[in-house]
């Protein structure tokens, strides 16, 4: 067997570590104990594993490996932000990024899914940048693995570097479910990285029938970026709207709730763009739209980037949206602004990866004409 056909174990969900280690003839136990000494300890090799015999360590060095994607570089922003631009499988083009939110006690790690992304959102520079691929499990679960790690060791008894994880970074989570799904099985499994399922959230633009699917394998927390109040203006906006309309977008979304194990809410994300999705009226849609689901909305201000099209609304103006919702009886918060002198802010991951769907070049092309 060669090391390029070696077992990542780092990717290997609960189940599936469970079912490798009886696969080679050892005990369910064992997994158990290689996956603390990987998730808690952030052990790089087999050999820091103390309590593991040393013919089982030999054994496991001979057809597995623990492989993290490799950073390329971390940059530290004025506000504490940390953003790392990641290597993933397949060559120099195929860079994604992670970013690390810290906010007092807190820390949110927003984590990315594919290689660029799937979707074409037209306000998100990720989306203009095309898409390679999905990531790997390993490649997902990395990002958190890098993100602690980079505090110095991981220590299972001291104080959470990471408290909260999205997954808002680049590409459509649901477009990548079973990576995905075990990545966030390991976020929140006590062996590993033990984090509340309130405290892992996925973000979708809408694809409705992964959400059906979501509920039967994971409790996670649930956001969905709807960014408009009807389907008109989201079929503009969020174009898999054509595919799947608010309506069904919702439907799922209340199906997502009423079969949790415990109450929750959506959280409603809505970039808000001058002169687009900014005016009274869209707040008042908004409000009727969403009487009926249990959600809070998240605001954000919409980040520039050059050839957009959409400028950010004044601050004025988001407050008098939020206003109108607050004062209907929404919870409704606006995203501060983290990290945009190191281009980590919501909207501005764009890695370095070769598009297979001529995506970013067609892009380019319209804004040569445009100039």
């Amino acid at each position: 067997m060669t090391d390029t056909q070696k077992t990542n174990l780092l990717g290997l969900s609960p189940e599936k570590l469970v079912a490798f280690f009886e696969s080679i003839g050892e005990k369910k136990f064992r997994a158990t104990q290689v996956m603390k000494w990987i998730h808690q300890k952030g052990a790089e090799s087999f050999d820091e594993m103390t309590d593991v015999s040393k013919k089982l360590r030999a054994k496991l060095e001979g057809i597995c490996e623990i492989r993290a994607p490799e950073i390329v570089t971390q940059n530290i922003s004025t506000d504490g932000t940390r953003k790392w631009i990641i290597r993933t499988e397949g060559g120099n083009n195929n860079c994604v990024e992670a970013v690390l939110i810290p906010d007092g006690d807190r820390a949110t790690l927003c984590v990315s899914s594919q290689v660029g992304c799937s979707l074409d959102c037209s306000f998100c520079s990720t989306g203009k940048q095309g898409f390679n691929r999905n990531l790997t499990a390993a490649e997902i679960i990395g990002q958190v693995w890098i993100a602690i790690k980079s505090f110095g060791p991981m220590d299972p008894n001291g104080p959470r570097r990471v408290t909260n994880v999205v997954m808002m970074g680049m590409g459509e989570p649901l477009m990548n479910f079973e990576p995905v799904v075990d990545a966030m099985t390991l976020m929140m499994h006590d062996n590993a990285y033990g984090l509340s399922k309130r405290r892992v959230t996925l973000s979708t633009s809408g694809v409705v029938p992964r959400i059906y699917d979501l509920v039967k394998r994971t409790d996670v927390s649930l956001a969905v970026s709807l960014h408009a109040p009807n389907n008109e203006l989201r079929n503009e906006l969020v174009p898999i709207n054509k595919k799947y309309p608010i309506e069904e977008l919702l439907a799922a979304c209340q199906h997502y709730l009423d079969n949790l194990p415990d109450k929750r809410h959506i959280t409603i994300e809505y970039t808000v763009m001058a002169g687009v999705n900014d005016q009274e009226e869209h707040a008042r849609q908004l409000s009727k739209l969403l009487e009926n689901l249990e959600c809070k909305i998240n605001l954000i201000p919409f980040n520039p980037f050059p050839h957009s099209g959409y400028d950010k609304p004044s601050n004025n103006q988001t407050r008098r949206f939020q206003k109108i919702l607050a004062d209907d009886g929404y919870t409704v918060t606006v995203r501060t602004t983290r990290g945009d002198d190191i281009d980590a802010a919501c909207g501005q991951l764009v890695g370095d990866f070769m598009d297979k769907t001529r995506r970013s070049q067609k892009y380019i092309e319209l804004r040569q004409v445009a100039e």
